[in-house]
């Protein structure tokens, strides 16, 4: 057992370790590390996301699992802007309570945390996720003009368009139908292969960005604290639906890991402010660790 945690929990840790030294002792630079960064969004995850989507199970029950997940997400958004009104938070505060960064470490920890198992689950799952994040929540995060920003990035992000691609050749029965004359092993060979680097690189950028130094620590917390209270309004909404409509489908490990994961990362971009923008920034690494601590627990019982 004790072994089985080591193997699952010690690459993380010490991926990010290496990840705070390389930012400490300048082993590599910021634009080194944003350079590292792109080759996983713009390459390296949208591998992962295409095998993921192309491999999961597209069924008439299934297809709530995306729809509910888009529901979930807005109803904590809408918690998210109830909460900014009462304690007359800025205005990227409901955003840091809903959303889930599935892509730049979900898939990841899945990996080491089910090793060998299919993640078409936590990629249903994301797919209602991402959908939000394009369309409403990145809209109403960009401000003024927030739908033409949202659209123009959503049709520019490779990671977009590895979904859709994916969606495509699983929904359409593509995948399947490769089976038979082995395209079906040599497109999980090559995108597997594109793929394995993933987990490194983006724990690599997850450490570098790791710095508590200078710290607004009563914002922060109330950040945390709240998105914590909405997450469980909303897991608990998934959990109902799961048991009721979808027969228990999702797994509730897959499910409390996807619910453990942090807010986009993308969210200190949109900040008015400088000083806004390092206390989200910082807000987002706490979360980090909360849900690094809550995979390690899960490796303990999964």
């Amino acid at each position: 057992m004790l072994t089985k945690v080591l193997c699952t929990v010690m690459p993380v840790f010490i991926t990010l370790a290496i990840g705070i030294l390389c930012r400490t002792r300048n082993v590599i630079s910021r634009s080194g590390m944003d350079a590292i960064r792109n080759i996983a969004v713009n390459i390296t995850l949208p591998a992962v996301l295409i095998l993921s989507f192309a491999s999961a199970d597209y069924s008439a029950k299934t297809i709530l699992i995306p729809v509910t997940a888009f529901v979930t997400a807005t109803a904590g958004l809408a918690l998210g802007y109830t909460a900014k009104a009462i304690f007359r938070e800025s205005r990227c505060f409901p955003f840091m309570l809903t959303g889930f960064e599935a892509g730049m470490l979900g898939y990841g920890l899945f990996a080491l945390l089910f090793r060998g198992q299919s993640n078409s689950m936590l990629a249903l799952l994301d797919l209602g996720g991402a959908t939000f994040v394009f369309t409403l929540y990145k809209a109403l995060l960009c401000g003024k003009g927030g739908v033409k920003s949202a659209v123009r990035s959503a049709v520019t992000a490779p990671t977009l368009w590895a979904i859709v691609l994916g969606v495509v050749i699983g929904a359409t029965g593509l995948y399947d139908a490769m089976a038979p004359s082995g395209g079906q092993e040599v497109f999980n060979t090559i995108t597997g292969f594109i793929s394995a680097p993933t987990s490194v690189l983006i724990l690599l950028g997850i450490g570098y960005d790791l710095d508590f130094s200078h710290v607004h620590w009563n914002k922060v917390l109330r950040i945390t604290a709240s998105r914590i209270v909405v997450l469980a309004v909303m897991f608990l909404i998934f959990i109902i639906v799961n048991n009721t409509l979808l027969k228990g489908i999702i797994p509730v490990s897959t499910l409390l890991l996807f619910f453990i994961l942090p807010p986009p990362y993308v969210v200190p971009v949109f900040a008015d402010e400088e000083e806004e923008k390092a206390d989200i920034s910082t807000a987002l690494s706490l979360c980090t660790v909360l849900c690094l601590t809550g995979f390690t627990i899960m490796a303990v019982f999964v």
